[in-house]
């Protein structure tokens, strides 16, 4: 498609020796002369131009306030534009420039000069088109592989999770269906797109300790003694010591794969194993002090692990164990709404109860155990993002 040029004046003999000067140029320029400034706006409002020679001086509309409008337009704002004025007007020359003309021509035009700066102008443009699109394709293809990597950690935190629960002989389902109400949950709080996602991934590695605890003490199928009630509470402090290790040996694994490249920085802390240790630490802990295993109160517990406190309890009314059916939901909704300002921050039962539309569908979906869930949930994740 070739380049397409504006033309604007009012007086017909210059654009008439536009013509002339450029008629060589037919062939591969796209050129239209308007000698109507407001019919010209109206033209550039509809239509895209590659550059753009105006005059300054015209009737109802004048080149300045042109390039004015042209620049505050988002489609027109990188468009060349090329202001003839007068070799005296200093003053109009330093405003355009102001306004960001590409490049002033004096009166009377020099024909060649002409030429010339259109060539460079239009090949400016180009180039500047090049870059965009190369830009855009850059960004898609940074936010196909962010999706990608999204969901990879995803597929691997929920199998982690999966891993712990099934020691458990709880399905893995729990996990997502927990991972999927905290994230509702914290939407509705208003908590900010980094936290609610960073949630989504912490979540289900909230009970990742239970691979610490002896199958004795996992699986008794009847109440446990004081002490077995003991150890199993250590399975949040196993859980954070697991997720917050230094990893030295994951820091010499990274350097080394540097091979011949040199050395390479420190790996950074991961924001979602930070959530996720805090998480796994005090979900159990309860609002007025009750739980475990710091008897933390109010606002002391961190604001993820009191919405996963919330979301786990609920999911664990509603699922069958081996010493309990499932609590129908309205006795589930209602132990939830008790349990608000004594055992939950009551904002979060408030926020919980305002989506629980949201929860009941997740639910709904999850209820199956599928290889296929965790990659529903990463799909659904908003542009990664």
């Amino acid at each position: 498609m070739n380049p397409r040029v504006l033309f604007i004046d009012d007086e017909i003999h210059v654009l008439d020796a536009y013509r002339r000067s450029l008629r060589d140029f037919r062939s591969t320029w796209e050129m239209t002369f308007v000698d109507c400034p407001v019919k010209a706006w109206e033209m550039i409002r509809t239509e895209m131009y590659d550059t753009i020679v105006t005059d300054v001086y015209m009737p109802r509309l004048g080149g300045l306030e042109l390039l004015k409008r042209l620049r505050r337009e988002e489609r027109t704002k990188d468009i060349p534009v090329i202001v003839v004025t007068g070799e005296a007007d200093r003053t109009l020359k330093r405003q355009a420039l102001d306004l960001d003309a590409t490049d002033l021509l004096p009166k009377p035009v020099d024909q060649e000069v002409l030429r010339v700066r259109l060539r460079n102008a239009l090949r400016m443009r180009r180039n500047e088109l090049e870059l965009r699109r190369e830009k855009e394709l850059l960004e898609q293809r940074v936010r196909e592989r962010t999706l990608e990597l999204t969901a990879s950690r995803l597929d691997i935190i929920w199998r982690l999770g999966k891993a712990a629960e099934f020691r458990d002989e709880e399905t893995g389902n729990h996990v997502v269906r927990v991972a999927c109400h905290a994230r509702a949950i914290a939407a509705r709080m208003g908590c900010d797109r980094e936290f609610v996602d960073d949630l989504l991934l912490a979540a289900p590695l909230h009970d990742i300790g239970k691979i610490g605890i002896p199958d004795s003490i996992l699986l008794k199928p009847g109440p446990l003694d004081d002490d077995e009630r003991q150890q199993m509470r250590r399975h949040c402090e196993m859980g954070a010591s697991i997720l917050t290790d230094d990893c030295r040996l994951l820091d010499v694994a990274w350097q080394h794969a540097a091979g011949p490249f040199g050395s390479m920085d420190p790996l950074p802390p991961s924001p979602v194993l930070k959530m996720a240790a805090a998480v796994a630490l005090g979900h159990h802990e309860r609002w007025n002090g009750s739980g475990y295993p710091f008897g933390l109160s109010g606002t002391d517990i961190p604001l993820a692990a009191r919405i996963v406190a919330v979301a786990d309890v609920y999911d664990a009314l509603r699922s069958r164990r081996p010493y309990k059916e499932p609590f129908p939901v309205e006795q589930a909704l209602a132990i939830i709404d008790r349990g608000a300002g004594e055992d939950f921050d009551p904002a979060v039962v408030d926020a919980f109860l305002a989506c629980f539309g949201e929860i009941h569908e997740t639910e709904r979906r999850f209820s199956d155990a599928s290889a296929t869930h965790v990659r529903e949930v990463a799909h659904d994740q908003p542009a990664l993002r």
